[in-house]
């Protein structure tokens, strides 16, 4: 009856290319129990890390491992390259946006060697969680193989 007052799913797109899958089967209890928040996670094959959604950067970690983009309707989605990637204290990671900055889905924010990634952390799977699911109603996750840009997460 009030089909109009419906609001649009927000589309969270891929940060780099690769294949999605499951949040569940990361290899990091805080991600896959979503203590962190509901998401999907990446195996990356690019190496540079865009903004997942229209929106300012509210935090890059000093060690540029993991950014958050909140919208302007505060929704806010964090990337986290690999896994235990604290621990390599910046190194393989560039910053190529900083906080404050305004971002559109697809601009760069880390670029990252992923070679060193592998070789060093535990892992390169990427988990992309909305961290602020105060206004989430479901999550439409896609499980596939995408390019950065893509939609892999329709938010309601």
């Amino acid at each position: 009856m009030f089909g109009f007052l419906k609001r649009k799913a927000r589309e969270v797109k891929a940060p780099a290319d690769g294949e999605i899958v499951a949040l569940e089967s990361v290899n990091d209890e805080v991600f896959s129990q979503k203590l962190v928040g509901d998401g999907v996670a990446i195996v990356p094959v690019s190496n540079v890390f865009t903004a997942p959604i229209d929106g300012t950067i509210t935090k890059i970690f000093s060690t540029n491992h993991a950014y958050s983009v909140k919208s302007p309707k505060d929704m806010e989605v964090m990337v986290h390259i690999g896994l235990d990637t604290v621990d390599l204290n910046g190194e393989g990671f560039e910053r190529l946006a900083n906080e404050g900055d305004k971002v559109k889905a697809g601009d760069p924010v880390i670029r990252a060697d992923l070679e060193y990634i592998r070789k060093h952390a535990k892992d390169i799977v990427t988990p992309v969680i909305i961290s602020d699911e105060s206004d989430v109603k479901s999550i439409e996750k896609k499980l596939n193989i995408v390019k950065s840009g893509d939609i892999i997460m329709e938010v309601n």
